[in-house]
């Protein structure tokens, strides 16, 4: 239980500035039968809730209509710790750097014209943040078109292992093995560690407070 409370996220802010920066969350509806239906979508926070266009057409539509309990989940996987990192021989010691929010809401279709262009403009921002098109308004045909899925959550949680948990030596030692491997997220994992290279070699360069 102590370790899990060291995971904790406990900024609501830093746990919506994480979902942004996300481009698939997987929302989790109840079908007609009783069972989980997972699809993975395109999404935006915005004003306590999370927002998805949708065809206006479709078993996810329903299942809300029926039932607006869901889930929605958003995570990120930083880093694959190899088991010999920690042990020569004991392949239960592999572990996972990694970021996650889950979120337990009502989900409900949004009728309201306005609100539909501001989520749909938002999702805009959120994916094509160079620009390069025209601001959506009410009156536009494509408002009537799509379906906006708004989930305001119940619960949020969030949970990251970026080497809190560790003391500095341990951390120091993993975040060098994590740079001989050499794997494609190595420099931007050894970044989220709060460590940096420096010529007299690696540091602890600042405390994360999430």
């Amino acid at each position: 239980m102590q370790l899990l409370g060291r995971l904790e996220i406990r900024s609501k802010e830093k746990i919506i500035e994480f979902l942004n920066q996300q481009e698939t969350g997987r929302v989790c509806s109840i079908d007609k039968d009783g069972f989980p239906q997972i699809i993975p979508m395109n999404f935006v926070y915005s004003d306590d809730a999370i927002y998805m266009h949708s065809h206006p057409r479709g078993e996810k539509l329903e299942n809300i209509s029926k039932n607006p309990n869901v889930g929605f989940e958003v995570d990120q996987s930083l880093e694959f710790l190899p088991s010999y990192f920690t042990s020569p021989t004991d392949a239960s010691q592999a572990d996972t750097l990694y970021i996650s929010v889950v979120i337990k809401g009502k989900a409900s279709l949004v009728s309201n014209p306005k609100e539909k262009t501001r989520a749909l403009n938002e999702l805009m921002k959120k994916y094509q943040p160079e620009g390069g098109y025209e601001k959506l308004t009410p009156d536009m045909k494509v408002i009537e078109e799509v379906a906006i899925i708004k989930v305001v959550p119940v619960t949020m949680r969030g949970k990251y292992k970026i080497g809190q948990h560790w003391d500095k030596k341990t951390r120091l030692e993993i975040a060098k093995k994590i740079l001989e491997r050499n794997s494609p997220t190595a420099q931007s994992t050894i970044h989220m560690m709060g460590i940096t290279k420096t010529k007299d070699g690696l540091q602890i360069s600042e405390e994360h407070n999430w």
